[in-house]
């Protein structure tokens, strides 16, 4: 209502991440009715909740054929466009788990780790296209339906328990601050409330107490997982 966008400003299109194959096709669509593309935002991914000890190998191959293999393969489409122009912005949505460990969300850190080593490694290799920005985002707990969707134990099972999302980040705010980090080329963003944001510099700059505080942290997370509880203030999800 307050723009002055057309119905050709917008192209909608279905896309399975993990439908490697049709990606390029995607992209030459996309190209098609706009003839080029300023910004990829990599937004697909789902999360896990369940113990390694009990959680199916097929899970952690789901995890990282969505998030990791899903994600890279649409980006290597649309950076050889990049790369022609010359500009162009990949924002991609990573995670505060990128930077640190956590239980019961093993694969869904494993596959956000590699989105952060593969994202700064590909940086260095633009450095011959400076208008070229690789930019990630590192959201901490915010509202959405992450928990409804994530991975368990097994494929065929869905979490039964969401638990209160409350105290988490409103969507809004994480999506303007991602705006601004993106109009400011912000290499990489952490985009949480307090006190998971002072556990991403404690993970950053004493490991050593991170890795105290999440083992006690995490001890309880487990308990409550195994009671029932998903989600408590206080303990990171």
């Amino acid at each position: 209502e307050i723009s002055s966008l057309s119905e050709n400003d917008i192209l909608v299109l279905r896309l399975d991440l993990t439908d490697r194959s049709s990606h390029e096709a995607a992209t030459n669509s996309v190209l098609k009715h706009f003839g080029k593309i300023d910004v990829l935002v990599n937004n697909g991914g789902r999360s896990q909740r369940s113990l390694f000890v009990d959680t199916n190998l097929d899970v952690y191959n789901a995890i990282i054929e969505l998030n990791y293999l899903g994600t890279i393969s649409l980006t290597k489409y649309v950076l050889n466009h990049m790369i022609q122009r010359k500009k162009g912005k990949i924002v991609t949505v990573s995670s505060v788990m990128g930077i640190m460990g956590a239980p019961l969300a093993t694969g869904y850190c494993a596959s956000k780790h590699a989105l952060q080593g593969f994202f700064n490694s590909l940086r260095t290799e633009l450095t011959d296209y400076p208008e070229i920005s690789i930019i990630q985002i590192c959201p901490g707990p915010v509202q959405s339906q992450i928990i409804q969707n994530v991975f368990t134990e097994n494929l065929a099972k869905s979490l039964e328990n969401s638990g209160d999302q409350s105290h988490k980040m409103p969507t809004d705010r994480c999506a303007r601050l991602t705006l601004v980090s993106v109009a400011n080329d912000v290499k990489e963003a952490w985009i949480s409330d307090h006190p998971y944001l002072a556990v991403c510099y404690l993970w950053q700059y004493a490991p050593t107490w991170a890795w105290w505080l999440m083992n006690r942290m995490g001890k309880r997370r487990i308990q409550n997982f195994k009671s029932g509880i998903v989600s408590v203030q206080g303990v990171p999800l």
